[in-house]
Parts: structure tokens; sequence; C-alpha cells
């Protein structure tokens, strides 16, 4: 079956999240998007998972299904759109913090844990109550060696599978510039076999961590990383195998292009860690320009904040372009209501924008149809000539793109005569 899933989000219950991340509003989020498996997000926290309980059954295949219909709140920009509670099944989820030293320094890695069952998340959660407060956020910090944190979950639920998340961004992540290691065996030592997934995050593209040969062994997955409904599925996995929680397993451990078909991803400029810089001086620098500075920010002098490109370059043994054979492609896309936003000259979360991504859904079935599938000529009989042309123009990457850095995002531009042509991997049909 092939099927597209994000795997890391989180629910109301973490930092900075939107009070709409909950099951009844992610269901038909993903439905409208076509993500047919989403993650949970947060199954440590308490509250959270009570909710699950409550909302969600076992679907019989180590995935979840909602209980009941639900109705979208009169608030949603959904209202209206068709929504069966098979549409979206969803997958037992977490991302946890570890802050502790080791080597000298200290080290702070954010992980994802996927579990096949609530048995197994409480059998988790009860060895972690021992050592950190689950119910602080939904994304507990604990202060363990994420190897001894590994070698618990092997222990206590050899089915879990553990990814390190967003492994490029400066802070808490696995080859971050600030806090992480410049190799997996230097952090998870003798537990590195039980890894075999690795989450690229939005600063970053495969092709960028194709760069280290390194990682060749492992799958690149792509998640939204989502805090509010309606960046589900920006950054995604689509997979050709077995729907069921042994199926999706079998397809990242042995990362087979004919199980794992591709991932749907950012433009890795956009992300907000991609190029080095200092958002206080407004100063965003390529990492040759950096390093001509030593690093140090030309308007007043402080350390930049090193970004993800920046420590790629570091960690490369290969030449930028350099292509392998046999590896699971990808595209870059723009999510549906940010191209309407700029075709209309509106912002993407005003309610224009979202009356017509809502026709457009109707009118063709799900988000990645519009951005990939439906052909242009067709887009022009419900919506305005320059949605169609800014379509077309993100399909053959023909983008502008002012690099994000220092926690803010880039600014990605379509409308740009200028803008040059340019494209991604090969490209598979989503459906």
């Amino acid at each position: 079956m092939r099927f597209i899933a994000d795997l890391h989000i989180h629910s109301k219950f973490s930092r900075a999240t939107s009070r709409d991340m909950v099951i009844d509003s992610l269901a038909r989020w993903g439905r409208a998007k076509g993500l047919s498996l989403l993650a949970t997000g947060d199954f440590t926290h308490p509250e959270w998972l009570f909710l699950m309980k409550e909302k969600l059954e076992p679907a019989g295949n180590g995935f979840l299904r909602l209980r009941s219909e639900t109705q979208a709140p009169e608030s949603s920009p959904l209202r209206g759109l068709p929504f069966s509670p098979d549409d979206v099944a969803f997958v037992l989820s977490t991302e946890l913090s570890f802050i502790y030293s080791k080597g000298g320094k200290v080290r702070k890695i954010h992980v994802m844990l996927l579990a096949p069952d609530f048995e197994s998340v409480e059998r988790v959660n009860g060895r972690l109550q021992a050592v950190g407060n689950l119910g602080s956020d939904g994304r507990p910090i604990l202060g363990m060696d994420v190897r001894l944190f590994c070698r618990m979950v092997a222990e206590t639920c050899p089915r879990c599978v553990v990814i390190p998340s967003h492994i490029w961004t400066p802070w808490f992540s696995l080859f971050g510039a600030n806090s992480g290691f410049d190799s997996i065996e230097e952090c998870f030592e003798d537990m590195t076999p039980f890894i075999f997934a690795l989450e690229t995050g939005l600063s970053s593209d495969p092709a960028m961590n194709r760069r280290l040969s390194a990682l060749d062994r492992y799958a690149l997955i792509s998640n939204s990383d989502a805090h509010s409904p309606s960046k589900l599925g920006r950054e995604a996995n689509v997979f050709d195998t077995e729907f069921s929680y042994r199926g999706l397993v079998d397809a990242l451990r042995t990362n087979d292009p004919a199980k794992f078909l591709e991932t749907i991803e950012f433009f890795p400029e956009e992300g907000k860690y991609h190029f080095d810089g200092h958002r206080k001086c407004g100063v965003a620098c390529s990492p040759r320009e950096s390093m001509k500075t030593g690093d140090l920010c030309p308007k007043c002098g402080k350390r930049l904040t090193i970004g993800v490109l920046h420590r790629v370059e570091e960690l490369a043994d290969r030449p930028d372009g350099a292509e392998r054979p046999g590896v699971v492609p990808f595209r870059s896309l723009i999510p549906l209501n940010e191209v309407i936003a700029e075709a209309l000259g509106r912002t993407p979360e005003c309610q224009a924008v979202w009356d017509l991504y809502l026709k457009l859904v109707r009118e063709f079935g799900t988000e990645f149809r519009v951005l990939t599938e439906v052909p242009v000529a067709d887009l022009r009989r419900v919506a305005p000539e320059t949605v169609g042309e800014g379509l077309d123009r993100m399909r053959k990457g023909r983008v502008r793109i002012d690099p994000g850095h220092d926690g803010e995002f880039g600014r990605i531009r379509l409308f740009d005569d200028e803008a040059p042509a340019g494209g991604c991997d090969t490209q598979l049909p989503l459906f």
C-alpha cells in the first residue's frame, strides 16, 4: 500500500504549540493534507496519553484509529470538508530532550521514539518517570545520556524505534554545532546498531546529508515537527509497504527504495537554521562568508549562530552534488497556503487564502495532489491563474529564497522573473 506519513509532531501540551493540536483537529488536517499516517506526538505526557486512550483505539496493525466520527470546530478552515475516521491512522510517538555532560561538553540531543502499542508506552513511561518530570512538558527534558536511554528502550521495549531528531540544528541535535557530536558512534557508542534512521530536519535535505558517507546506511526521514495543525506534512515520507507498524519499521530498517519511495521536503534554505547568522543584527552569512570573519558577526563582533549548511561542510567527505545510486529520492515543495498567499498578495493564514485552499482540496482531493499532480490547466478552472503559475514554478524549482538563519525562517519567493531554474531528484507520483 502506498501512503504518506508524518512521524514527528507535538500535542497542545508541548511548549509553544497551538491549543488546536488535539486528536480531532489533527485527523482532519491530516486528511486534507493527504496523510494516511500521522504521529500522535508526546505520548510521555500523562494528560495527552489519557486523551489518546479516550479518542483512539488499536487498529489491529500496530497503528491507532479514531473511535468515532468527529465534527470540525466552527472556527476551523476545514469545515465542510468530507471526513471519515478511517481516513487517517496514528502511530504512537514522542520526542524527548536529553541534556547531559559527555567528553567535557554539555550535550543537548532530541530524539523521536515510535512505539507499537499502549502497553509499550506504559513500560517506557514507567522507566522514565524515575528520570524526569514527564508532566512538565510534552517534550520532557531528561538528564541522562541518550546512549543509556537507547539501552533502556532496547531492554524495555525492543520493538520501539529511536530516531535522532532534526540532526543538524545548532541546538538540541546529534550533529548540532553548539552541543552535538561529530559522529553517530561518538554519541551512541555500543548502542549505535540500535539506530537505523535519522531525521534530516527542515534546514537540510537528503542531498546535503549524502555528502557524509557515514550516513549511507541510514534511512533519512523528513517530518513536519508541527506545532500547529496547518503545518502538518510540510515535510513527510512516502512508503509503499504493508500498512502496519511492522511494515513501517521494515521499510525504515531496510531503507529499500522499493518500500521507502521518497521524502517530501522544504526547500532547505527556507529552514530556520540553514545559513549562519545573528538575528539581532539582521546578519545572514554563507559558510564561506562566516569563515572570513572567524565566525563572528561583522556588525557586533559576537559569535554567529553556526547553521546547518556550515556544519555539513565541516563534516562532509563528499563534494556538493555528489550522486550515489540506489538512494531514496526526494522532492521539495512549498505548503499550498503559502503558494496561494503569494499568488493573491495575502498572508498565509488569512481567511481568503484558506477559502481557496479548501476549494482546491475539495475539488482535487488533497493538498499533496494539488501540489504535485493536478495539471495547471485544471487548476485554472477553480483558482486564479497566478496560483497555477506559482505551483508550476515550484514544481520546476524556479524559486528564490533569502536563507533562514539564527531562528528566522527563510523567505521564499515564486514570482520573481530572475529566479533561476532548479530542480530536485527524480520525482515519483505520490499516488
